[in-house]
């Protein structure tokens, strides 16, 4: 072996970077320097342009339609409102009826929602009341649900819930159909489509049904509904493609609401015959099949009618947030301003002495 050492001092050279540019940050940069004449006119020009973007937001809001329709304890719903007061009443059946009337047409695309108030989905623990892997359709899930869903995972004698938690057991299960009456003694039925009213990505990535897909009394068999559905999964609707976890009114359910008041997405309009343009104006109806309770926790049911625009539906936050943002900045940029105009007197009349 040698003994040879390097000679004094190469040592540090072997480690000094190349020298370019941008090893020895030699790159051209631009260094502004901030004053109060460059920085005050920018702080202007944003709280301006906030404050037209919310503007453009809100007439934008406002051109979209809609009407809200409360019937919690609406003239006959109010039996049903009281019936479902008591939990022995559940397998009785209730139906009401409401009416409203459009006073101009919603044209193009329109939209129902059913809405609820005082419902709380963002509980911790309610959000976390789900198995996801049961929900994609993994056979080991299916009949061992996770912890997170106890105690809505198995019944007493251990027979699987599918599916399991309190998302999914507390499903929005009144039914809604709308008619329309051109006069008095005429009730046309409206075309509504339930297909394509949840996210892509939801119906397609995240629920799918186990398997085998084409049978799918056998592929849940050895699991049973949850405690307060009326039928198993896979009884959910007629359609195949709608059906099991599949289904997208349990899809649209399944994705929690951020507030305690809500609307989630029911049906959509099917734009036939004489609903091509939309909705013409006049008198509707809603016939509903009474099952959801809400007077244990407070609550109101509605159904809400809406057309949309590219923003969306009918919403006025996004607009005024930034209208407040805007008179928020403009309000800062004034005051910056005559804060650098007594100040600067000042230092000129010293610099003048």
């Amino acid at each position: 072996m040698s003994n040879r050492k390097d000679p004094p001092g190469s040592q540090p050279f072997m480690k000094r970077p190349d020298n370019t540019a941008f090893k020895q940050q030699k790159l051209p940069a631009w260094s502004p320097t901030l004053k109060a004449e460059t920085v005050l006119p920018f702080f202007f020009l944003s709280g301006v342009a906030c404050i037209m973007i919310g503007v453009l937001l809100i007439i934008t809001a406002a051109g979209v339609q809609e009407i809200k329709v409360d019937y919690t304890e609406e003239r006959d719903c109010a039996e049903c409102y009281t019936l479902r007061l008591d939990r022995a009443n559940s397998i009785i059946d209730c139906a009401c009826t409401v009416s409203f009337s459009l006073s101009e047409a919603f044209k193009g695309d329109v939209f129902m929602y059913y809405g609820l108030n005082n419902f709380h989905q963002n509980q911790r623990h309610y959000m976390v009341s789900r198995d996801d892997a049961q929900l994609v359709g993994r056979q080991y899930n299916l009949k061992n649900p996770s912890i997170t869903c106890v105690p809505f995972d198995k019944y007493k004698n251990g027979t699987p819930i599918a599916p399991c938690g309190a998302i999914a057991n507390s499903i929005f299960n009144d039914t809604l159909q709308l008619f329309y009456h051109p006069d008095k003694n005429t009730e046309t039925p409206v075309p509504l489509l339930k297909t394509d009213i949840s996210w892509f990505t939801d119906r397609t990535v995240k629920f799918q049904n186990p398997s085998p897909k084409d049978n799918l009394t056998a592929a849940f068999a050895g699991t049973a509904r949850p405690f307060y559905w009326w039928k198993p999964a896979y009884q959910l609707s007629v359609e195949e493609n709608n059906n099991g976890f599949v289904n997208e009114d349990l899809i649209v359910w399944m994705r929690q609401a951020a507030f305690p008041s809500f609307k989630k997405l029911y049906r959509r309009l099917n734009r036939t015959q004489e609903f091509n343009e939309g909705l013409p104006a006049g008198n509707y109806s809603v016939k509903i099949s009474y099952n959801y309770p809400v007077g244990k926790f407070k609550g109101r049911k509605s159904v809400i009618l809406s057309t949309v625009s590219w923003l969306g539906g009918h919403s006025n936050f996004l607009g005024v947030a930034y209208c407040a943002s805007g008179a928020i900045i403009l309000i800062v940029a004034i005051f910056l301003t005559v804060v650098h105009l007594k100040f600067r007197k000042k230092s000129l009349g010293l610099e003048e002495e």
